[in-house]
């Protein structure tokens, strides 16, 4: 199945598949049996955050799957409490030395906290340690872009993704126009926005009909034809693969504005506006 997931190549020259895996609240041992049967079924990419608190669980489930280390690609991300240079550094060590693992293939700055105005050091930061080889990609989540235009005006680095809140209630439009006007991969985070809210919907579910295939696929297939990659949570088996299984049809233009459509201004699910919002 992995090889039927197509990739994108970010602006470093990194390859992720454009469908990976949340593992958010997923912990101890049965975080570890849902991953490695992601890994075992065909995902590559394993999105995980110092903050999660299960960068240990992510490292086991690595260390179980039948793929090979350097077939995975592993994310995570700094938290705000750790803006300054020198914490940010340590942060970083200490996220490889919970997974056990020699590098990450993408980590992230997890929000810009613009109050406390640090992330331009945490920036750097990452630049360092990609240049030492802890890891190979960098990138930010929930950045704006003037946040970002700061970081490359001030270190002449670009990130590789922003990942940020994404999903048919909140489509981020003008966001993602930025992203590709400036190189930058678009990762979804939430994609399927609140269960209740998405599967209860009566446009996506006509579609879905259409199609005959589930709300979540067709969604994720919405996220697939707008050029982000997406990072669907869930531990159970049949939905990990159900979510991989979005390649042998295509949303028509209409159906895309469709789904786009039903954005709206506050369509945030938990009001975290990355202006404001601080995340420690």
């Amino acid at each position: 199945m992995s090889n039927l997931i197509p990739e994108v190549t970010l602006n470093d020259g990194l390859k992720l598949p454009v469908v990976g895996l949340g593992t958010y609240t997923m912990r101890g041992s049965a975080g570890v049996n849902a991953i490695v049967n992601a890994i075992d079924i065909g995902y590559r990419l394993i999105d995980s955050a110092y903050n999660y608190e299960n960068e240990g669980t992510v490292g086991e489930a690595v260390r179980r799957s039948s793929v090979p280390r350097e077939q995975l690609l592993i994310t995570s991300k700094l938290p705000g409490r750790y803006h300054t240079y020198d914490k940010a550094v340590v942060a970083i060590q200490e996220s490889l030395y919970r997974a056990n693992l020699d590098y990450y293939d993408l980590y992230l700055i997890h929000w810009p906290n613009p109050k406390q105005d640090q992330y331009v050091e945490a920036w750097q930061a990452l630049v360092d340690a990609q240049k030492w080889g802890l890891v190979r990609s960098i990138g930010v989540s929930n950045f704006l872009p003037e946040h970002i235009e700061r970081l490359v005006k001030e270190t002449g680095v670009k990130p590789s993704v922003n990942q940020i809140e994404l999903h048919p209630f909140f489509n981020q439009a003008e966001q993602r126009q930025w992203h590709a006007e400036n190189g930058i991969i678009t990762e979804s985070w939430s994609p399927l926005a609140k269960a209740n809210d998405i599967m209860n919907n009566e446009v996506i579910q006509q579609i879905a009909d259409r199609h005959q295939k589930s709300i979540p696929q067709v969604v994720l297939r919405w996220h697939y034809q707008l050029g982000a990659v997406s990072i669907p949570k869930s531990a159970s088996a049949y939905r990990q693969l159900e979510n991989i299984s979005i390649f042998d049809f295509a949303l028509d233009e209409t159906e895309m504005t469709m789904i786009s459509g039903l954005t709206r201004a506050d369509g945030r699910m938990r009001n975290q506006d990355p202006a404001v919002y601080e995340e420690f």
